[in-house]
């Protein structure tokens, strides 16, 4: 069974930086892209940042460009989100998700693997 569990979350005053972490049990595949959602209270889901399998292909949503960096280490089963220059807005929860394959990697409906989330809270 594919387990992901995330650390890292808390809470930082703005402009400050939080790094997540995504720890994977067993690979849903032999090559399986990652990515990071976030969702508040009221609002759907977001796909934040995505990532391919061999880190050839990344996705961002307009508002973290920039400030915040995915990336993935295969030999640990781990995904990681580096946030810097953080804001209220990005005030969330945070989810890791893992797909059945490398393809497609900013389509939320790819991903079927889902951690239990780590709350991100940005004071002003």
């Amino acid at each position: 069974q594919v387990q992901l569990v995330e650390s890292g979350g808390g809470l930082v005053q703005a402009g400050g930086s939080l790094r997540l972490s995504c720890a994977t049990s067993k690979r849903p595949a032999s090559r399986y892209a990652m990515a990071w959602f976030r969702q508040t209270p009221g609002k759907e889901r977001e796909l934040v940042a995505a990532i391919s399998w061999a880190a050839l292909s990344t996705y961002y949503t307009d508002s973290v460009k920039g400030r915040f960096t995915i990336s993935r280490d295969n030999a640990k089963n781990t995904l990681y989100l580096q946030m810097n220059s953080l804001k209220p807005e990005d005030t969330a929860v945070y989810y890791c998700a893992a797909s059945g394959r490398n393809s497609n990697i900013d389509s939320q409906r790819e991903y079927n693997y889902w951690g239990q989330g780590t709350q991100v809270t940005v004071s002003s």
